[in-house]
């Protein structure tokens, strides 16, 4: 099953968005710096993800879904 790096999709996401780095860390509440960190993350705490998609209006966990119905092994 392949991974999916929670941080690059959210980086995708945000740059898409057209928006600056010192917006979404001031929407998060944190430091630009910790916004570079969170794009590096392989995984990340749930609630975290569910701000982020409440921010940036985007379903995150829908990817974790997609992955898990496109590789369900056979029990």
């Amino acid at each position: 099953m392949e991974e999916l790096h929670i941080g690059r999709k959210i980086r995708e996401v945000f740059e898409g968005q057209d928006r600056s780095k010192n917006w979404f860390a001031e929407k998060l509440g944190c430091s630009r710096d910790n916004i570079y960190k969170i794009f590096q993350r392989k995984y990340i705490d749930t609630n975290l993800l569910m701000r982020i998609s409440v921010i940036l209006d985007y379903d995150f966990f829908a990817e974790y879904s997609k992955m898990l119905s496109e590789n369900k092994p056979d029990i």
